[in-house]
């Protein structure tokens, strides 16, 4: 799993409050997309392209276990790398397999607007536009196979352990 994009750069102490905002919490999942980040970085969900990656600080994702990484997936982001993210944001990115490693240090390798190059095969960052490089911490195996799955209700629905959805 390697993605080459656009660097979008967000600080420390995101929470889901400001990816899944409690206004549009009962919106469906394509309706909520308008207000990601809208407090904090109004117009952004416009800019973004598929394929674009984010970039975070520490503590990304701390807060509630509402479904935002689903949000950040459905805007189309190839994944997120951020200096540590919470642990329950980060069970969730896996659970709607949206790809997310820790990486010490990866806030300082970026500016907005560089050009990412992650593998999450072999935890290898690198900013194509500097040429600098670190490696972060690989997704464990069992994780991994959940996220190729496309996330956990699809590999329940594979092994038969649920129905699938109609």
């Amino acid at each position: 799993m390697k993605f080459t994009s656009r660097v979008w750069k967000f600080a420390d102490n995101i929470n889901t409050d400001l990816i899944l905002p409690n206004v549009a919490f009962y919106l469906t999942p394509e309706e909520q997309l308008e207000y990601v980040f809208r407090a904090n970085r109004p117009g952004w969900v416009e800019l973004v392209q598929p394929g674009d990656i984010l970039i975070g600080g520490k503590n990304f994702g701390m807060g509630s276990s509402r479904p935002a990484a689903r949000n950040l997936k459905n805007l189309g982001l190839a994944c997120l790398v951020a200096d540590s993210i919470n642990g329950l944001f980060y069970r969730n990115c896996v659970n709607f397999a949206f790809p997310a490693m820790d990486c010490s240090g990866v806030e300082d390798l970026f500016e907005e607007g560089d050009t990412a190059e992650i593998d999450f095969d072999s935890g290898s960052i690198r900013n194509v536009s500097t040429g600098k490089t670190t490696s972060g911490r690989k997704i464990p195996p069992q994780l991994l196979a959940i996220v190729d799955a496309g996330g956990i209700f699809s590999l329940l629905e594979k092994e038969g352990a649920i129905a699938p959805k109609s």
